[in-house]
């Protein structure tokens, strides 16, 4: 059973479930997420499930999940069939090598289909790269904080960015990172593990595609890192959150410009 990993499934949870629940399951070893409608299936190792941890979290939601194993034989396989092209608008497609090459798209990134969120697939994800294709990233400095599997540090790379910071907390989005940087030939990105924003200097142009909380936890340094005339991109919003991040940013003299709302997520554009 060494190899196996184990999924466990919720369902009928609703989006606000959905979105506590990865985070607290990342924290306890889980490494990657699937979203359909109203279910979340989550996957680790076998050798790092903690049978009572998960039962902690699924009671403090007072749900409960579906158990299986998935062996490591057909693993791959199991997220090939379930990963899908991602097209956003006739802006960008997101595809695995296995599939045809799209046609009649602006920019194509080819990825390693080992975990689903953080492809493009989630809203949060899409909306972020539709308020992308409205800022110019020519010569511009990039701070990707919350990389994931990398798309958005390797498409700012293809729209014409000088240099990409890319970080991640967790160790296998950033292995996965790597591995579709070096597929799309992302020369430009520089990656490094790291768990809160640290002085690394400004940049024209900053992306973050993470949580409410990490994002206020953050949001001093992220301001501060960000140059005079720069723009911040957030996502990884729910509509509910809007007016505490909006206060927030006012509290730290930063232009709200564009808001885009897509199935109660929402991604907010700021200038500094």
């Amino acid at each position: 059973m060494t190899n196996n990993h184990i999924q466990i499934e919720f369902q009928n949870i609703q989006l606000e479930q959905s979105d506590l629940l990865m985070a607290q399951l990342t924290m306890i070893g889980f490494e990657g997420f699937e979203e359909s409608d109203n279910n979340l299936k989550a996957f680790i190792p076998a050798n790092d499930f903690d049978e009572v941890a998960v039962n902690e979290i699924a009671d403090s939601h007072n749900i409960s999940f579906i158990q299986s194993i998935i062996e490591e034989t057909n693993w791959n396989a199991v997220w090939e069939s379930n990963f899908e092209p991602v097209l956003v608008d006739d802006f960008v497609s997101i595809r695995a090598d296995f599939h045809e090459v799209a046609t009649g798209v602006e920019h194509e990134i080819v990825i390693t289909p080992k975990m689903s969120f953080g492809t493009g697939h989630h809203a949060t994800t899409f909306m972020l790269i539709q308020q992308m294709r409205e800022i110019d990233f020519k010569n511009k400095t990039v701070f990707d904080f919350g990389t994931g599997t990398g798309v958005l540090a390797i498409l700012a790379e293809k729209l014409g960015a000088a240099a990409i910071y890319a970080v991640d907390n967790d160790e296998w989005s950033i292995l996965n990172t790597k591995e579709n940087i070096e597929r799309n030939n992302a020369v430009k990105v520089v990656l490094e593990k790291i768990d809160v924003v640290s002085d690394s200097g400004q940049f024209d142009i900053i992306l973050a595609n993470i949580n409410r909380n990490v994002i206020l936890d953050n949001f001093l340094a992220l301001k501060n890192s960000l140059s005079v005339g720069g723009t911040l991109l957030l996502s990884g919003l729910l509509e509910e959150d809007e007016n505490v991040i909006s206060t927030r940013a006012t509290e730290l003299s930063l232009t709200l410009n564009k808001k885009i709302l897509h199935n109660n997520w929402i991604s907010l554009r700021f200038s500094h």
